[in-house]
């Protein structure tokens, strides 16, 4: 992930949400098994299953994706998609009322009985941006609170209590799975690539610094070995977003889309061999190889990509 930007940095960005990095990224796919197969390699683990949807949570490290393959219509491209985007916040439901005081178009939320009510709004193409306030694990001295066990009075008492997570009311950890999982060589959130329209790039970086307090970074900061876009730097500073055009001779200007997951590793050929033992391919090439900076994933499943950049987490 390398920026071209051209414009000043902004210096001590405010972060008006209290953003504390990614909780959880979600694809959507019909073919949730295949996509899990690609997760497992890159070594995440399925963790929990939803209680009533078709959705697995899987986890690394501190990562947490979620695939999600419920009520999809028929006749949907199997390809996965990177449908959300969910951030930590300091206060959800005032992140939400702030960005949609802003211009922001609010998501509708389904949710059934005893599901637990995400607000969040709409984001590139047709993915959405979450806002959650309670990331931390139960603590492992007391079983986590359950819908169907607890009740409702049980769940109101450990929010109260502040000792839940959002994954103890929506979803069953899976009995044979330690919910904790190694990071496979220190891998951790980086950031996410967002291809944009031609001439869209400066809409973006107002839509994520006037709602989220995004910054741009200098022309001189660059990261990874794919050398293209501009990149901005969450106001927590823990994770970035690419942003990319579409070359000059390409008319793709209606695919905007969240694009590939970043992992930040502080060894990258380390990383490299160990997600290679675990049958990961990468690309290879005179113009682009894996080396101390970066490297990408050959396609996997659907098209799937997976970036890996040079990183020391904070």
């Amino acid at each position: 992930m390398t920026p071209t930007l051209d414009r000043e940095a902004v210096i001590d960005a405010p972060n008006p949400l209290g953003l504390a990095g990614i909780e959880f990224v979600e694809y959507t796919t019909p073919r949730p098994q295949a996509l899990g197969q690609v997760l497992e390699q890159m070594g995440f683990r399925p963790v929990a299953r939803h209680r009533s949807r078709e959705v697995t949570r899987y986890r690394q490290g501190d990562m947490n994706v979620i695939v999600n393959a419920h009520g999809l219509p028929p006749g949907t491209d199997e390809a996965p998609q990177l449908a959300a985007l969910c951030l930590r916040v300091r206060d959800a439901a005032a992140a939400w009322r702030r960005v949609v005081g802003l211009g922001a178009w609010p998501v509708p939320v389904n949710v059934q009985p005893m599901e637990l009510h995400i607000p969040g709004i709409h984001g590139v193409g047709s993915s959405r941006i979450f806002f959650v306030d309670r990331w931390n694990e139960a603590p492992k001295t007391a079983p986590a609170p359950s819908a169907p066990q607890g009740g409702a009075p049980a769940l109101e008492a450990a929010r109260r209590a502040g000792d839940f997570c959002i994954y103890d009311v929506d979803f069953i950890p899976i009995p044979t799975v330690d919910p904790e999982v190694p990071a496979t060589e220190g891998l951790h959130w980086f950031g996410v690539v967002q291809y944009v329209g031609v001439g869209r790039i400066a809409d973006w970086c107002e839509f994520y610094g006037a709602l989220f307090g995004f910054a741009a970074l200098p022309d001189e900061q660059r990261f990874g070995i794919l050398p293209a876009g501009r990149v901005l730097r969450s106001p927590c500073g823990s994770f970035y977003l690419q942003l990319i055009e579409p070359p000059p001779d390409v008319d793709d200007a209606g695919s905007e889309q969240l694009q590939r997951l970043a992992f930040g590793a502080a060894d990258v050929p380390a990383a490299v061999r160990a997600l290679r033992a675990r049958g990961v391919e990468f690309v290879d090439a005179a113009a682009l190889h894996p080396d101390a900076r970066g490297a990408l994933t050959q396609a996997l499943f659907g098209g799937v990509r997976f970036e890996l950049v040079h990183h020391v987490q904070g």
